[in-house]
Parts: C-alpha cells; sequence; structure tokens
C-alpha cells in the first residue's frame, strides 16, 4: 500500500514560511535539490492544498526554459509537470499540468487511492497537512529543518489536541546546515 508522505520545510522554531508567506530564508543549494528530485521523482504523486499548488504553478512549468535555469532545476520542472497532482480547493476551478482539483479530503476517497498501484503521495502545504492529520491520514513525515529562526508565520504543525506517536527512522544532515528529520507513525505506540 502507498503511504502519505508529509514532506516539508521549516525554520527551527517551527514556521514553514515567515510573515507575508515569505519563504526566502529556506536554504535549497544544489545538494538538496538534488535530493527533493529524487524523492518526488520516485513518488506516485503530490497533494497539495490551493496556496502551494499555485505557488508552484506559478514557476514550476516553464522553470526549465529559462537558459539560466540549473541542470536540477530544470530536472525538476520536468518532474513536477509529469507526476500526477491532486490540488485540494473549493474555489479553484481548473488546474494544469497533470494535475486533478478535488474539493475536500473524504478519509475514504484517501484510503482508496493509497490502495492505488504506484509510488508513495508527497503531501505539502499547513492547512492540508492538517487536514490530513485530523482524519490520522499521514503515515510518514520528512521534515526538512533549516538552520534560521523565523519568529512569526505560518508553523508546519498548528495545535490539534492530538497524540501522535512517531518513530525516526532516518536524519541526516546536508552540506547547507538544513537537517532531515525522517518519522513514521508509531501506532503500536498509542494502543
Amino acid at each position: 500500500m502507498r503511504k502519505i508522505i508529509l514532506t516539508m520545510s521549516m525554520s527551527l522554531d517551527g514556521y514553514i514560511e515567515g510573515p507575508g508567506h515569505d519563504i526566502g530564508w529556506h536554504r535549497v543549494d544544489e545538494e538538496l535539490h538534488r535530493h527533493f528530485n529524487d524523492l518526488v521523482g520516485a513518488m506516485g504523486g503530490l497533494l497539495s492544498g490551493r496556496v502551494t499548488y499555485e505557488l508552484m504553478a506559478g514557476f514550476w512549468p516553464t522553470a526549465d526554459t529559462d537558459p539560466e535555469a540549473s541542470p536540477v532545476i530544470a530536472e525538476f520542472a520536468a518532474i513536477w509537470r509529469e507526476i500526477p497532482k491532486i490540488v485540494y480547493s473549493r474555489t479553484l476551478e481548473q488546474a494544469g499540468w497533470n494535475t486533478t482539483v478535488v474539493r475536500e479530503v473524504v478519509p475514504e476517497e484517501v484510503r482508496a487511492l493509497k490502495e492505488q498501484p504506484g509510488g508513495d503521495l508527497g503531501l505539502g502545504g499547513a492547512d492540508l497537512a492538517a487536514e490530513f492529520l485530523r482524519h490520522d491520514l499521514v503515515d510518514e513525515f520528512r521534515v526538512y529543518v533549516h538552520p534560521v529562526l523565523v519568529g512569526a508565520g505560518t508553523p508546519l504543525f498548528p495545535a490539534s489536541g492530538t497524540l501522535a506517536s512517531l518513530r525516526l527512522t532516518e536524519s541526516h544532515p546536508f552540506g547547507n546546515g538544513v537537517v532531515l528529520l525522517r518519522y513514521e507513525r508509531d501506532r503500536s505506540a498509542e494502543a
């Protein structure tokens, strides 16, 4: 069965974006970008909310046409265009680049999606992640902690009042100071 993997970058103080949706503090160099290319390239699809989708759609569809684009940027542009995407939105009417618009998170539909053949599904966006967490639909967490304190903004994990036990399966420091913390749900600890 496919897994739903929450994949997000955050500051050391827990924010995925600073005030005004600022992500300029993200430290994505060639090493980290290559890692993301390998990760996303092996996935069976991407699940995102409207804001995350529109941010990605505003850059990646044509990023590889820029003569200044590095090879890793050009590679990710092709990966992003081709990978199946589901965007959860009540307001978006249509989306391009192999994207399906779904109005709301229906747990039974997500579980059926997980049972389809193919690679794991990447989940992005704080609001959508919170909805998936409320329905206990996240199987794995890949959190990329950037060496910066933002001070305010959008937290990765809003207060939920729900306990979710996790098991660390990997930690990996990158040369730029970003650290991957990879956790899997440990449902046996909650029994």
